[in-house]
């Protein structure tokens, strides 16, 4: 009998990947390209969408070319950035603009003119009106792109998340569809209809006729030709679901932080949303169509978590490598405050104004501090989301951590101190990958058991209760005057801002 494999591609901020899992969960055979982002003025980060497909092309026929002669590729499973848009001529396949990234606030003052309020827009979606969602950032590109106006009035432009346009690109054009999870990332997807929601079309310009077909996200979705192989995609999920459900967050209450660019901490709530004032109402996956198959969580986002130390490396040269960070945390002897504000503040402010700020400077302060600061402040932004959950009367018990940041123990020990809770580091480094994987092969009608392998690597609370509240009052009060400073400053227009 031949051997089966399941491929997934995983499509990044900074990479473009592909995997070959068998049909145990292991990774046999992988492939990956380095892609970059261009930020060419404050606030905008974009990259080039045709280098985006053909690094996932390359990617994906590098793997095939691995596999065993003989070998089967029983499915196919993509996971990727979740706001990254792309527009595209629907008759030439050409891209007209560059992929906007989730990370590109460009549309920020476009979104003042919207009509609906951030209250309304919650209701609706789940989510807030933030620029780092799709719709302004549509919005902003018909109005300021000369190509993707001219598509649009002549009837040939398509706008889809990054995953639906290298799906369509990869069956020739013939499947233009998206999940729910992608789709809420547009900023227009009602929440409880799994529809492209009527006002928020209006209220952003953006016409149905140029959007993808919404199918769930485990099952039949489209199939593509690569390699002399025709493939059946049977999964499709934003980069985070796809890491919850690779670490087997499928039940109500469990949860996971993941720290990658951004920090991201999610909570399943079962098959209905829960309202947390601040938190997102976001879409883990459906499998099969209903609302009784859609999976749900809590999600806070910390924009800056990576890119936030990143930050500290290139532009001002404090370490070498992301391995050097637990260290320096260790050498520092004196705590400063930062608010970690490279790209905004997300969970639970939503403010896309305020300043990265510090405070707590002497002459002793040196570069140890500095870089201890970011690290903390990551672990306080977090903070401040885990405690809206907790006042909800959610009991979380543990945390699963993964990512990237999730090898600097400094930054765990203090997030399990400043939450209260326990912190257990997986090993499992294809979190996202094997997610993917797994949703594929469910989207064939299989039930295989994939398990997210657990390091002895735990972190206790070390803090009593006293102390802990005592250290988040000082944050919140850092945080309410930073806000409020900003604000100040940048209404004398004497700072740039970006």
């Amino acid at each position: 009998m031949p051997e089966k494999f399941i491929i997934v591609l995983d499509q990044g901020s900074s990479s473009s990947r592909a995997l070959a899992f068998d049909l145990e969960g292991r990774i046999r055979y992988k492939a990956r390209r380095k892609i970059e982002a261009a930020y060419p003025s404050p606030g905008r980060a974009e990259y080039d969408a045709e280098k985006l497909f053909l690094s996932q092309s390359d990617s994906l026929s590098e793997v095939l070319g691995k596999l065993p002669a003989g070998s089967e590729v029983a499915a196919l499973g993509i996971a990727a950035q979740r706001s990254t848009i792309v527009f595209w001529d629907k008759n030439t396949g050409a891209p007209l603009a560059p992929a906007l990234s989730w990370q590109d606030g460009r549309a920020l003052d476009l979104l003042s003119k919207i009509p609906l309020s951030n209250t309304k827009i919650h209701g609706l979606t789940g989510l807030y009106k933030t620029p780092y969602y799709s719709a302004s950032k549509i919005a902003w590109a018909l109005e300021n792109y000369p190509e993707v106006k001219a598509a649009a009035a002549g009837g040939r432009l398509l706008i889809a998340p990054v995953a639906t346009y290298l799906i369509w690109r990869l069956s020739g054009g013939k499947s233009f569809v998206t999940d729910p999870s992608m789709a809420q990332r547009t900023l227009l997807l009602n929440l409880r209809r799994f529809s492209w929601e009527p006002k928020l079309l209006s209220a952003f310009g953006v016409s149905r006729e140029f959007l993808p077909e919404i199918k769930p996200s485990i099952g039949p979705l489209a199939q593509i030709e690569a390699g002399g192989r025709r493939i059946p995609v049977t999964a499709m999920l934003g980069d985070q679901q796809a890491a919850m459900l690779g670490l087997g967050l499928e039940k109500p209450d469990s949860a996971a932080l993941n720290y990658g660019t951004g920090a991201f901490l999610l909570v399943n709530t079962g098959s209905a949303p829960l309202k947390i004032r601040g938190l997102l109402n976001s879409i883990g996956w459906q499998k099969g169509k209903g609302r009784k198959n859609v999976c749900y969580f809590s999600e806070s986002t910390v924009n800056s978590a990576g890119t936030a130390l990143e930050w500290l490396r290139q532009n001002f040269g404090l370490f070498e490598d992301i391995g050097d960070v637990d260290g320096m945390c260790r050498k520092s002897k004196n705590r400063v405050h930062c608010l970690p504000a490279i790209g905004g503040l997300g969970a639970p402010y939503w403010d896309f104004t305020t300043f990265t700020t510090f405070t707590g400077f002497s002459s002793r302060t040196d570069k140890y501090d500095v870089v201890r600061g970011v690290t903390e402040g990551i672990a306080y932004m977090v903070g401040d989301a885990f405690d809206l959950l907790r006042k909800k009367g959610i009991k979380i018990g543990e945390l699963k951590v993964s990512g990237g940041l999730s090898k600097i123990d400094w930054l765990l020990q203090f997030q399990a101190d400043i939450t209260g809770v326990r912190l257990v580091a997986l090993e499992e480094s294809e979190a996202t990958a094997m997610g993917t994987g797994l949703a594929a092969a469910r989207g064939l009608g299989l039930e295989p058991e994939w398990t997210p392998k657990v390091s002895d690597r735990v972190f206790e609370p070390a803090i009593g209760e006293a102390e802990r509240r005592n250290l988040i009052k000082g944050w919140r009060i850092f945080v309410k005057d930073s806000r409020r400073t900003s604000r100040d400053l940048l209404k004398l227009n004497i700072l740039p801002h970006g």
